[in-house]
């Protein structure tokens, strides 16, 4: 049985062991349980408070002082997979693909930037009214998203994308149905072959989850560099992984490392592969430019509805980020991207890779998508596994056969 406590008496408590504790000392954990355990035991004697109530306001005077507040056992959950504030008197969260409101809230809307600050500060980035948006991350890799008020009309937002403990594999999303076992071995020989694959669809519609998975084929010996805004890929049992995280600019405008930066000083760091976790703007230029110096297998993602529509939005960051005529931006494209894969969210909240394809050059300097791989009637179909580019997978192949 779960015990709610009042917002009014967690406030009085907390105000207790706030005022009763030294916090420019260093104090543990444990000691901040313990002086909260003898104010709540001070504080249930004039409330008859049983014994799971004392407990549930221990804990909850515990999550507001060194966690986040009521968000902490939603972030300890593991069915939940996003938290969404709007504002601190409406919470959602999406469980199992499905979005529900909550019946809890935040005691003030002071309370709910309070825990902002908390989040940004652990992390080293600002956020307040000059610079009213930032991206952010737990210390578990959550993915945070905080714009404030009156940016957000109703009050501060904040929206947390959680990841399962364990990164999923392939072997977990052939489980669950989001890729065939034949694409699945088709995509290992591809990036076992490094061909540069770059990954799009919408919003939760899997695309960090797959990219997380293929890095997981990448032979163990090389050398990979992630590059991110705010770091969520879990590359686990690797020794030779270096992560890169962007900076947002200071007070003063200053500071700020951008992911175009970070890819240029990328490629002076002798790397086997380039991760850029998500491409929207001048960086895709540069991640072009590497892919085309000799940067082979690299993986990258972008958000599009269809992999036609996300061939339009490179073209457009090229563009963004340099002078050159179409038609030398669409062959800086094709020359350097080789496979572009979409994932979709399905009505019933499912992720499933929908389509792979690779990328050829058309009639007038126009780039079309041969079909691969495609979902049709619940499945993903193979449609054509011989590539036009098929020399560097041929070649691995073959290699493999004289092993």
């Amino acid at each position: 049985m779960q015990y709610s406590v009042s917002n009014k008496d967690l406030a009085v408590v907390r105000e207790k062991v706030n005022s009763s504790i030294d916090f420019l000392q260093t104090v543990n954990d444990d000691e901040v349980r313990k002086k909260i355990e003898q104010e709540v035991s001070q504080f249930s004697k004039l409330r008859m408070f049983s014994l799971g109530q004392k407990t549930a306001l221990a804990k909850g005077v515990f999550n507001s002082i060194r966690g986040l507040d009521i968000l902490q056992p939603l972030v300890d959950d593991d069915d939940i997979s996003e938290i969404m504030v709007n504002g601190y008197a409406d919470i959602f969260i999406e469980r199992k693909g499905k979005i529900e409101k909550l019946n809890v809230t935040f005691d003030s809307k002071e309370r709910l930037d309070s825990v902002i600050q908390k989040v940004v500060g652990e992390i080293n980035r600002v956020v307040n009214e000059a610079s009213p948006i930032v991206d952010a991350r737990l210390q578990d890799g959550s993915r945070v998203n905080i714009v404030l008020a009156p940016l957000a009309i109703d009050g501060s937002v904040m929206t947390i994308r959680k990841f399962p403990n364990k990164a999923l594999d392939m072997k977990d999303l052939v489980k669950l149905t989001a890729i065939s076992q034949d694409a699945v071995d088709f995509l290992r020989d591809l990036v076992c072959a490094r061909y540069n694959i770059f990954i799009c669809g919408g919003t939760s519609s899997g695309k960090t989850t797959l990219l997380n998975a293929m890095a997981g084929m990448i032979p163990e010996h090389e050398r990979l560099i992630t590059i991110e805004d705010s770091a969520e890929l879990q590359i686990k049992g690797r020794q030779n992984v270096v992560r890169l995280e962007t900076r947002n600019a200071n007070c003063e405008g200053r500071g700020e490392i951008s992911m175009d930066e970070l890819i240029k000083t990328s490629l002076r760091m002798r790397p086997d592969r380039i991760i850029v976790g998500e491409v929207r703007g001048r960086e895709c230029f540069s991640m072009l430019q590497a892919m085309n110096t000799g940067h082979d297998g690299s993986l990258s993602t972008g958000h599009a509805n269809s992999p036609q529509d996300m061939i339009s939005r490179l073209e457009g960051m090229v563009l963004m980020a340099s002078n050159m005529p179409i038609d030398a931006a669409r062959r800086q494209i094709v020359s350097a991207l080789e496979i572009m894969i979409h994932t979709s969210r399905m009505r019933d909240g499912s992720r499933k890779v929908t389509e792979i394809s690779e990328l050829v050059s058309g009639s007038r300097g126009a780039i079309s998508l041969k079909k691969l791989f495609l979902f049709e009637e619940g499945n993903l179909k193979c449609q054509d596994s011989i590539l036009v580019k098929s020399r560097k997978r041929d070649d691995y192949l073959g290699t493999l056969a004289n092993t």
